[in-house]
């Protein structure tokens, strides 16, 4: 493994932060065993103390978990997280999975709001649309939900809140990154605008196509950016 060696400040945090990297990475896989005490020590060129100081925070964060009498052990990934509080997505590969929801779910949304809609579902899916350019994730997330709304399917509208929380993180992600990049926010902006516009004029087939290609396009956004800081 490559690691690199601890400073004396904060030591125990420094070797969790590590081996939480080593996790999103996957360079330590659900399942897989933590080498053992001794032999983070050696790793990590650190005291014991520190080692299971980080095991301890791990712990805490649901990354890892002990069993008695046979070690330390990485976390499978549990979907159910999502649906319980704020959470980082874990790796690309998860990311990924929540996007797969997302493409299943929302491109039909909008096909049926194109075909339910009413004046009234128009006219707020148009200010969320405008708020979605200047009040950030809150605006897009506003823009998705009254699409779902607009299809008067209770059971369709629970779905989407029920990924509320990630499809929320996943937003500020976006939104962090675009408050760097103007031309992203605009080409975000844009493709809102094309999934309103195909909805307004009720071609469900158009709506269902152009959010695809947004989620395809927010999905490839987020997957950049974590290889980007994964490389720093």
């Amino acid at each position: 493994m490559n690691v690199k060696k601890i400073p004396t400040k904060k030591i125990s945090e420094s070797v969790a932060e590590q081996l939480e990297e080593m996790i999103l990475s996957g360079s330590l896989q659900a399942g897989e065993k933590l080498p053992s005490v001794r032999e983070l020590c050696n790793l990590f060129d650190v005291g014991r103390t520190a080692v299971r100081d980080a095991i301890t925070t791990l712990k805490g964060k649901g990354a890892v978990y002990v069993k008695q009498g046979e070690g330390t052990f990485i976390c499978k990934f549990d979907s159910s997280n999502l649906f319980s509080k704020p959470v980082s997505l874990p790796n690309r590969n998860d990311l990924h999975k929540l996007f797969q929801v997302r493409k299943i779910l929302e491109p039909g949304i909008a096909e049926m709001a194109s075909l339910n809609r009413t004046e009234g579902d128009l006219k707020r899916m148009e200010f969320s649309l405008s708020q979605s350019l200047h009040e950030g994730w809150e605006g897009d997330y506003s823009f998705h939900m009254s699409i779902a709304k607009a299809t008067g399917n209770e059971i369709l509208i629970g779905l989407l809140e029920l990924i509320s929380t990630t499809t929320k993180k996943t937003m500020m992600e976006v939104h962090h990154y675009i408050q760097r990049e103007k031309q992203t926010a605009l080409t975000i902006f844009n493709q809102h605008e094309k999934i309103f516009q195909s909805i307004q004029s009720e071609n469900a087939n158009k709506a269902g196509q152009c959010m695809v290609e947004h989620l395809d396009y927010v999905e490839k956004l987020l997957q950049s950016q974590m290889a980007k800081e994964k490389t720093h």
